[in-house]
């Protein structure tokens, strides 16, 4: 598979274009390869990402020049590879990481036995997040990275736990 490389410049001392930038690279998924330089695979999936860089960049009064690459001998795909897997790996850990929160934020609420709606409307605003995080990094995760399981049972487990609650709370609020 081959990779789009962007070269994006900013203009100087404007915090509000380098935030509006890294925004859109972050929700992107782009790998950094080195200042003001991003790589993303050639894939469909990412057919929007330049042209919504460039826009955003536009915007800010700065410039991008994007060019396709194709793997050469000597592993230089194979380390765009690696970085872009252990990129997918940290988001996976990190959501493993909020699921597990989010469980004990759930076994917290049946120890002080809080079952109001207030509460299970957070909850399941919180449980939406996760959902769609996971559903975020699935969506980059292009070449199998570690912690997809993990990740994924973290999801279905707060989901479980999040059905248990509701229950709960169906149960002590109706008349």
């Amino acid at each position: 598979m081959g990779w789009i490389v962007v070269l994006y410049r900013l203009p100087s001392n404007n915090s509000r274009a380098r935030v509006a930038v890294w925004r859109e690279l972050r929700r992107s998924g782009a790998l950094h390869v080195q200042q003001s330089v991003v790589a993303v695979p050639d894939d469909e999936r990412f057919a929007g990402v330049v042209e919504r860089l460039r826009e955003v960049l536009t915007d800010v009064g700065g410039q991008l020049t994007a060019l396709r690459s194709e793997p050469m001998d000597g592993g230089g795909d194979g380390r765009l590879v690696e970085a872009w897997n252990e990129a997918r790996a940290a988001e996976y850990r990190e959501l493993a990481g909020q699921c597990a929160k989010f469980l004990a934020e759930i076994d917290h609420e049946f120890e002080i036995e809080k079952f109001t709606h207030a509460e299970l409307d957070e909850e399941e605003a919180d449980l939406e997040k996760l959902q769609n995080w996971l559903a975020r990094i699935q969506r980059l995760d292009l070449h199998g990275a570690p912690g997809a399981e993990a990740a994924a049972r973290g999801v279905h487990d707060a989901d479980q736990a999040l059905a248990r609650y509701s229950a709960a709370v169906f149960e002590r609020t109706q008349p």
